[in-house]
């Protein structure tokens, strides 16, 4: 037996089979995945409701759930908590070379940078990050905690070390500019390059995936980076994390 159904995104008329070896719940994401592929959803819409869709499918909520989410493994859409489900955006182009800032990429790339202090506190440096800043290890450093945003869309999480006591004014300066690179010329670095970066790849850890909007196991593109003020004195090392399916990195010559 088979169910008339209308997909979302049209008003063509489409089946969901039944008994024919193929779930439900699989036959109604690769009808929504078409959708996106041609154009029917393009980036940044909203899809409809659970409810919505169990009636346009005729099936039950916790099938519609279940494409939804396998939906969402596919890079394809993003639930955000409260707000609904999206189609994913084009991925952006995040330039990195020897001027690498955040918002100056985002907007660049048409899109509205934001980003929010997760946290902000003293702590000892580890030896990864003793070595990036050419200091003893377990000498005292600020530590900040970001996520990044493009169009309200999160991209990024990153943690970033400062050297103290140069830098003991930086989380005060950044609350106060909301831009880090105004509060590290409060703290008198007039400019910085960047001066190594390394790339690598990584499944997202549950709560990275929960940060990002992301499904659990969604792949994170790893960026570890040193920047330097015009001296070449070290003065940030950060380990950051994109969204594999929101951003494009484009290594600079």
């Amino acid at each position: 037996m088979t169910d008339t159904v209308r997909p979302s995104g049209d008003s063509s008329v489409t089946e969901v089979a039944r008994g024919r070896g193929i779930a439900a719940w699989r036959q109604i994401a690769d009808e929504i995945e078409a959708d996106i592929r041609a154009g029917r959803l393009g980036p940044g819409m909203q899809l409809p409701t659970e409810s919505q869709l169990a009636v346009r499918f005729a099936v039950n909520r916790h099938t519609v759930r279940r494409s939804l989410a396998e939906l969402a493994a596919r890079g394809l859409v993003r639930a955000t908590q409260g707000r609904g489900t999206f189609v994913e955006d084009r991925p952006i182009p995040y330039p990195i070379g020897a001027r690498t800032r955040f918002s100056e990429n985002v907007s660049r790339a048409g899109r509205e940078a934001g980003g929010k202090l997760l946290d902000a506190y003293p702590t000892s440096a580890d030896r990864q990050v003793a070595a990036a800043l050419g200091i003893d290890e377990g000498a005292p450093v600020v530590r900040m905690d970001t996520v990044r945003y493009a169009d309200g869309t999160p991209i990024s999480l990153g943690s970033a070390y400062f050297p103290l006591p140069r830098f003991s004014g930086l989380i005060e300066a950044y609350r106060s500019f909301d831009t880090l690179t105004a509060a590290l010329e409060a703290c008198g670095v007039a400019d910085y390059r960047r001066h190594e970066t390394r790339i690598s790849a990584r499944p997202a850890g549950a709560e990275e995936a929960t940060r990002l909007d992301l499904a659990p196991g969604r792949l994170l593109l790893t960026v570890d980076s040193i920047n330097v003020d015009i001296e070449g004195q070290p003065i940030q090392f950060t380990r950051a994390a994109f969204s594999a399916d929101r951003t494009e990195l484009v290594i600079g010559s």
